[in-house]
């Protein structure tokens, strides 16, 4: 994702950014917007839990959080890629 898409995108994003006690895998200051590439591991009830912790937690500093498993950047890169896109337009 980093490497073949956000990397060059027109707005900025980081990666790995310390926001607050987390560390998001992506984050765009202009866009509020935190991107959170998901494994199986937040698929069970802990991980499920600990990520609307998260996210409750980011949402009220005003950043809206898109979550994305692993398995569509894999299968669906491209349509992801659009996904982002449409979403950092309408945040700007």
């Amino acid at each position: 994702m980093w490497y073949d898409f956000l990397k060059s995108y027109p707005v900025k994003f980081t990666r790995q950014k310390v926001l607050g006690k987390y560390i998001a895998d992506f984050y765009s200051a202009q866009a509020r917007l935190v991107i959170e590439l998901d494994g199986s591991q937040h698929y069970d009830a802990v991980g499920e839990q600990k990520d609307a912790e998260r996210t409750a937690y980011l949402e009220q500093y005003g950043l809206n959080v898109l979550r994305i498993p692993n398995n569509q950047i894999n299968q669906r890169f491209r349509e992801v890629c659009e996904y982002i896109d449409h979403i950092v337009k309408q945040r700007l």
